[in-house]
């Protein structure tokens, strides 16, 4: 048998388990594993400026491909509280990331050590495991249990602790007859396939609602030809997006009380039956349950058994992987079809493109300051259907979301249930390492941008480019808007007179002088007209220097994005002018009739 310390057999298990990128950052706790790293080769490290930082380009990685599983980093004490909202994000959104933490050696642990923490205790609630592990020779089963468990039934993140005289210690460990376990998933059953399209079969105006273990399962071909088979429209949620390309003749639009399309919530309003696949039935995509649901039959298909029923009672739920299932929804429809006892839903699905013909958004506004709108237009011009977006949350997500398009699924990787800002720029780095070959385009508002700029030096070291999209209107937009429903304008506003840049006025902050700081490339935008050239400026800029690339906009002020206000997804309010002429939208996917 092969003898080698505990951090050697961790780090040849990583190997094993199809690591081959991790992000974070170094301390005394942790020393032996990176020494380990070291030795073991065949494990590129990004080294990051904070650590959550690192857990969320360890998220940005997952998301991008099939498969990965995003590994960050951090020594004991708060390396592992800074990757909280890291491991947060990831159970939010069902992302596999792992978290290796150092920890104080073992004899020490309860004794207020320095920088010594229950980790596992904070991590607990927020991870499918967290552990210390306290004996050496229990390594080897921890991490092979770790990658099951990430893998098996709704993914999720876990985090190892590992005390520094474990990771020394040596143990007996062979890597070569190393296997991983075997994932298990739930699977459909025929029979309850079959009473979900006698179901789907009574009804006259159905609807799939995609979800984002659509895309998790791998499973979008296999969802878009079981659309295909039966002439449904779909609907994406926001972490769905991309499942089926946006200019598809069954692609429905999005429903919601903020991420949504006109015609998509109208869609939506006209149906009678709603095949959920591998979706959480968000709040934000649901708004009111009783607007939602009245006079609907809902069928929920989701691996984890436990979240159907969670937020409302289906007529009928299915405990299984969206893969699995949508192997036998294909199967059982294509028999139905041959057999001619599909419904024919031609005339619902061209009822739900004309509405999308009919229901836009203006996005062409010539106005100075610019208005936001028409970032959005111009990046639906100068970013193509191969192109990667990434974001989190704010006004800037919203309203990207309402009007930019995507084609692939792992095309919108976004933070969908915890949102928090600063995610954007170290998700994009990690998404950019992942598909170093994709055009990769983030999307943030200021304050986004400010919460952990420091990782584009992260960009620049490690010459990772991409380009992000800066919409600049020195707010707190999203907060703003809220709290209007109380009156107040209270402690949302980011402006000031900058005394070393007196040309921004009252936009404060000179991202540009910033980004060139941390030895990134930065252009700064005035005039709607210059926006396309800009974008391909900066496209050109990120290819030459292999950095990150900002373009920053710089908005009006106050805009209100369409949401409502309600939450009823029949009560979206269009607070800026609408659609009435093909020029107001000429990005859209269908031109606009009058």
């Amino acid at each position: 048998m092969a003898r080698m310390t505990a951090a050697r057999a961790a780090v040849e298990i990583l190997k094993r388990e199809g690591v081959s990128n991790a992000f974070g950052v170094p301390g005394a706790a942790i020393n032996p594993f990176y020494a380990a790293l070291l030795a073991a080769g065949g494990i590129s490290h990004t080294l990051a400026r904070h650590v959550e930082g690192a857990s969320h380009m360890a998220e940005g990685y997952t998301r991008t491909r099939p498969g990965n599983i995003g590994v960050c980093v951090g020594t004991s004490g708060p390396a592992g509280t800074d990757m909280i909202t890291g491991l947060y994000s990831a159970l939010g959104d069902s992302i596999p990331i792992l978290c290796v933490t150092g920890q104080a050696p073992t004899a020490v642990i309860h004794k207020e050590d320095f920088q010594a923490v229950d980790i596992a205790s904070i991590a607990g609630p927020v991870t499918k495991m967290a552990v210390t592990v306290l004996e050496a020779a229990q390594v080897p089963g921890v991490f092979q249990q770790a990658f099951h468990l990430m893998r098996s039934g709704r993914p999720g993140p876990v985090l190892i602790d590992l005390p520094v005289d474990v990771q020394q210690t040596e143990i007996e460990f062979d890597p070569e007859t190393y296997g991983p376990l075997r994932a298990y998933r739930p699977t459909a059953t025929r029979a309850q396939i079959e009473k979900a399209l006698t179901l789907l079969g009574e009804s006259e105006r159905p609807l799939i609602v995609a979800g984002g273990g659509v895309i998790n399962a791998d499973a979008s071909q296999l969802l878009v030809r079981f659309a295909e088979l039966t002439g449904i429209p779909v609907v994406p949620t926001l972490m769905g997006w991309g499942v089926l390309p946006d200019d598809h003749e069954l692609n429905a639009g999005m429903v919601g009380l903020q991420t949504s399309h006109r015609y998509g919530n109208a869609t939506f309003l006209e149906s009678d039956f709603v095949l959920g696949i591998g979706n959480r039935w968000a709040n934000r995509h649901t708004g009111r349950l009783d607007v939602y649901t009245a006079g609907r039959t809902f069928v929920h298909v989701d691996i984890e058994p436990t979240q159907i029923g969670r937020i409302f009672a289906p007529d009928y739920g299915i405990a299984s992987d969206a893969k699995a299932a949508l192997e036998l929804f294909v199967e059982v429809a294509g028999e139905l079809k041959t057999a001619g006892r599909l419904p024919d839903r031609s005339a619902w699905a061209a009822a739900a493109q004309e509405r999308r013909a009919t229901l836009q958004r203006r996005t062409h506004f010539d106005d100075i300051p610019i208005k936001p709108q028409r970032v959005y237009e111009e990046m639906n011009k100068a970013f193509g259907p191969e192109t990667r977006y990434v974001s989190t949350i704010g006004l800037s997500q919203i309203a990207g979301a309402q009007m930019l398009h995507v084609y692939r699924p792992r095309h919108w990787i976004n933070c969908g249930q915890a949102g928090p800002l600063g995610w954007t720029v170290p998700a994009a780095l990690g998404v950019a390492t992942a598909d170093p070959e994709a055009p990769v385009v983030a999307l943030s508002g200021d304050y986004d941008f400010q919460f952990m700029i420091e990782e584009l030096a992260v960009g620049a070291q490690h010459r990772i480019p991409y380009v992000h999209v800066l919409v600049n209107n020195s707010y707190l937009g999203l907060i703003r808007q809220a709290q209007r429903a109380f009156d107040i304008d209270f402690q949302v506003k980011l402006e000031f007179e900058n005394i070393n840049s007196p040309e921004l006025g009252v936009y404060g902050v000179d991202h540009v002088k910033v980004v060139e700081g941390l030895g990134c490339k930065a252009i700064r935008v005035t005039d709607p007209a210059d926006l396309g050239a800009a974008f391909e400026q900066a496209k050109k800029l990120a290819a030459e220097f292999r950095v990150p690339v900002v373009v920053e906009v710089i908005l009006e002020r106050v805009t209100n994005i369409s949401m409502s206000t309600t939450n009823d997804i029949g009560n979206v309010v269009e607070f800026e002018e609408i659609a009435t002429e093909p020029a107001h939208a000429p990005t859209s996917i269908r031109t606009l009739k009058v």
